[in-house]
């Protein structure tokens, strides 16, 4: 394992005090210059060149060896997601937690066993042959239907037409002839099932085989699946270790968990007696199709892979606080109000309804405000990140109201955006791509044209302010974070709203507001002390 050194200016900068609260963080000035030395090595690579065009996951950590004895102060690990040219090994970068790949290893063994059955049941399919009997079975049983439905009908008619001496007379007759034609389809159907099956006992055993081999081939991956499981044991600065069945207790561990850059970087830390100071993870290349990655900006660690190994890994380090969670109850102004609704100002930072953390939100704060207020009160919701105008209903009769104006379209909702670079003042259209969560990342959107649903944004450059563009945004639907897909995506405006941190670059916060909100053709216009910055 290599522990590379930071660049010589690095020394002006003081370590940080606490190590990175890596779900939501600033990158810190030395991981910066990490990065930026580990994206000058990669471009001395170029037989990776085309597999980082495509893009991937790099990470940095800076660590501190023990008795450096004035040689290294502090050094830098870094890390590479997944593979890299087919390879989970490469001497610049961190080992893997635990290596797949290595040639002969038990893992690569039940692999081979695994799909050495795979060609067997493969062989087995090519071998196993309908009988041709089966089509001439259907086609006779199908005639014979024919037959039956023919004669039924014959029936029917005379018994319509028959008088009732007459029917008497020739009913005991047709039910007969009813009995006799449902027995012999029977028999039809037992001696042309006996004919096939004679003529596909060899494949009936051959299907036998094939079943046994799938069974087995199960069997061997789920065993492999919790044997590996198990390999995967992660160290916090402790000392204690902790396997994947174990962290991810209450479910099955996602695909490719603890390949990721964080765990990789902190294992290498341990396992080496180095402290961890502070780490950041940062994409380079191009955007994926169906998610939103920018080249060479920093990006907090997963939620649904990272999230439990992690929570182990930071165990004995003095970590951040969650900046999420630090803000401190805050109150809302009120641009308007009347008996029956009421028009706040929410802040950037704050939740519209209550989440699992117990932080303010708008519906706790302004069922405070208004004690008087009837039932659910928030009708409509901004991201935490976005500030900007909500409506709040102070009636039950005024909540169910402004639902249907908003499902019926009568509320107008105009939001204003700072975006990362300058366009043409003037351009204007439509936004139309197809949204859903990113169930590997939450609260990530991603696009998604086969499954997702469809979100459509008109928009209007209005200015350019200081080398980022001021753009006017209407939804015309509500699915989460659509503007700043629809901004930051390459199929969108391929411009991020300065201050993403999902989406773009994170920073002090997110440049997008709710500054409109025309209700039944009545305007409200966030004051202008809210001017976008």
């Amino acid at each position: 394992m290599m522990l590379h050194p930071l660049p010589p200016k690095s020394a002006e900068i003081p370590s940080p005090k606490r190590f990175t609260y890596p779900f939501c963080y600033q990158p810190h000035p030395l991981c910066v210059m990490a990065a930026q030395e580990v994206r000058e090595y990669l471009q001395t690579q170029p037989q990776w060149a085309a597999e980082l065009k495509a893009g991937k996951m790099f990470g940095v950590l800076v660590v501190k060896p023990p008795h450096s004895g004035g040689r290294l102060e502090r050094g830098v690990l870094a890390a590479f997601s997944g593979t890299l040219d087919g390879k989970t090994r490469h001497s610049y970068f961190v080992p893997p937690v635990f290596d797949l790949m290595e040639p002969g290893c038990y893992f690569q063994q039940e692999q081979e066993q695994i799909s050495a059955i795979n060609v067997q049941i493969s062989f087995l399919q090519t071998q196993i042959k309908e009988s041709p009997l089966r089509q001439q079975m259907q086609n006779e049983l199908e005639a014979f239907r024919l037959m039956m439905q023919a004669a039924k009908e014959e029936r029917h008619r005379l018994r319509a037409e028959l008088s009732a001496e007459e029917l008497a007379a020739r009913e005991p007759e047709m039910i007969k002839q009813s009995q006799y034609q449902k027995a012999q389809y029977k028999r039809l159907q037992q001696e042309w099932t006996q004919r096939i099956e004679a003529d596909e006992a060899s494949s009936r055993e051959l299907r036998q085989q094939m079943t046994q081999l799938q069974q087995e081939r199960h069997d061997r991956s789920i065993a492999l699946q919790q044997w590996l499981f198990q390999q995967f044991s992660f160290l916090n600065a402790k000392g204690e270790s902790r396997n994947l069945l174990e962290l991810f207790h209450d479910a099955l561990p996602p695909s490719g968990a603890g390949e990721c850059c964080a765990p990789r970087l902190l294992q290498a830390a341990y396992k080496e007696g180095l402290k961890p100071l502070c780490m950041a993870e940062f994409w380079v290349g191009d955007s994926p199709c169906d998610e939103l990655r920018q080249e060479g900006h920093f990006y907090p660690a997963c939620n649904s892979r990272c999230k439990p190994i992690l929570a182990h890994m930071l165990q004995g380090l003095l970590v951040e606080d969650n900046p999420l969670l630090s803000q401190q109850p805050q109150t809302l102004e009120v641009i308007y109000t009347d008996p029956q609704m009421a028009i706040v100002v929410k802040p950037h930072g704050m939740l519209s309804v209550p989440g699992k953390e117990g932080m303010p939100s708008v519906q706790s704060v302004v069922r405070e405000m208004f004690p008087q207020a009837m039932g659910p009160m928030i009708v409509h919701r901004l991201d935490m990140d976005t500030c900007g105008l909500m409506v709040i209903a102070l009636t039950d009769d005024m909540y169910h109201q402004l639902q249907e104006d908003f499902r019926r379209h009568k509320v107008q909702k105009n939001y204003r955006a700072l975006l990362e670079r300058e366009m043409p003042v003037g351009q204007q259209g439509e936004i139309r791509l197809s949204l859903r969560p990113d169930i590997m990342d939450r609260p990530r959107q991603m696009v998604d044209y086969q499954h997702g649903r469809t979100a459509i944004t008109y928009y209007k450059v209005m200015d350019n302010i200081e080398g980022h563009a001021l753009v006017e945004l209407r939804p015309q639907t509500g699915r989460t974070h659509q503007l700043r897909v629809h901004c930051a995506h390459p199929d969108g405006l391929d411009n991020p709203i300065v201050g993403d941190r999902l989406y773009g670059k994170a920073s002090h916060h997110l440049c997008l507001q709710a500054y409109q909100l025309i209700i039944n053709g009545r305007a409200f216009t966030l004051p202008s002390k809210y001017k976008i910055k």
